[in-house]
């Protein structure tokens, strides 16, 4: 294998900026767990402040995040419905059923969008003792599986809507809520207006190392606190981790445009290659979906690979890449010409 030079698996990929690293290597710390680390709790309040809500919650991980959500929102023994490709359902271990022992309702839907018709028709009658009490719904934009697809901004209110006139919570996790709010051209608290618990990762396309917020009531987030701490996410000096966060939302947000931009321009040009097909008008954010028919996907990547290029097969025949902090124009074009030869190579072998 070549050194690979252009990695578009993930924007976790991201390294912070010396900037980052100065700005943590000086930051004022104190005990978290004690609520005495000063830098944790600017970061918590900022975080607070952007999604307008009462209280935020530092924990390590976007998982963590969306778990505590669930463990807030919902109670043993009952359900919380979820989009059948959501990350909660797909990618977090069933931590919901395990830890909290909630039931996730799985429903089908058009690129991460529920409709209110589906939720309505999936709240479970309430004085039938055969069926689990619905509690919650959780929602997810931008839609990780859905190839970085937001909700229109109507469809999330009235799905919200839905949802709590049934006297639902709602959860909303927002890994990637600034990508969402760019696509939709609105600020990030006007989306997580329509969640009652919000959570948003720093260590994606902001380009933090570690860290993820979980945003909602002060009652929500008194309660997640005693959740993270049971489940060993209370870290100590973790001002290290928050100063890095509290400057990526001061300087990381506007740039998430130049990741949609190069996402956009490596779509069109995987578009015109021959044995690939791909939504070009599809990407809204910084994540490009490629199907390869005819093609198995662990096979372009693994040939792309050696050619200097890391991407990630997501189905037998679906690619993902990713744009983010750290990859420039030229890299789209490199990495395009790079797929362009190793389709030509693939295509030879065939013959």
């Amino acid at each position: 294998m070549t050194q690979a030079v252009i990695d578009l698996r993930s924007d976790t990929v991201t390294l912070p900026s010396d900037q980052m690293r100065r700005a943590m290597a000086g930051a004022e710390l104190g005990d978290d767990v004690f609520r005495e680390d000063p830098t944790v709790n600017r970061l918590e309040a900022r975080a607070a402040e952007l999604m307008g809500k009462e209280a935020a919650l530092l924990v390590p991980s976007g998982t963590m995040g969306n778990l505590i959500g669930m463990l807030v929102n919902a109670r043993s023994g009952q359900e919380v419905i979820v989009e059948a490709d959501s990350h909660v359902f797909y990618y977090e271990g069933g931590g919901s059923a395990i830890v909290g022992g909630i039931q996730l309702r799985p429903l089908p839907s058009r690129r991460g969008v529920l409709s209110p018709e589906q939720i309505e028709a999936a709240i479970r009658p309430r004085a039938d003792v055969h069926q689990t009490p619905t509690a919650a719904v959780a929602f997810e934009d931008s839609h990780n599986r859905h190839g970085g697809a937001v909700w229109p901004l109507d469809a999330l209110r009235e799905a919200s809507a839905t949802a709590r006139g049934h006297g639902l919570a709602v959860h909303l996790d927002g890994a990637r809520i600034f990508n969402a709010a760019l696509a939709v051209g609105v600020p990030a608290r006007i989306l997580a207006d329509c969640a009652d618990t919000v959570s948003f990762c720093l260590s994606k396309g902001l380009g933090c190392p570690v860290g993820s917020l979980l945003t909602g009531s002060a009652e929500a987030i008194t309660a997640g606190r005693r959740w993270r701490k049971m489940l060993g996410g209370g870290m100590r000096q973790a001002g290290v981790l928050a100063a890095a966060g509290l400057l990526a939302l001061e300087t990381m947000v506007d740039r998430l445009a130049e990741d949609h931009e190069n996402a956009g321009t490596l779509a069109r040009g995987l578009a015109r290659l021959p044995g690939l097909t791909c939504d070009e008008d599809g990407v809204q954010t910084n994540i490009v979906m490629v199907d390869t028919p005819g093609l198995p996907a662990t096979e372009l990547v693994r040939a792309c690979r050696d050619r200097g290029l890391l991407a990630l097969a997501s189905g037998p025949q679906r690619v993902r890449l990713v744009t983010h902090y750290g990859i420039e124009r030229h890299h789209i074009d490199q990495a395009v010409e790079i797929a362009t030869a190793t389709l030509a190579s693939l295509q030879t072998a065939v013959r």
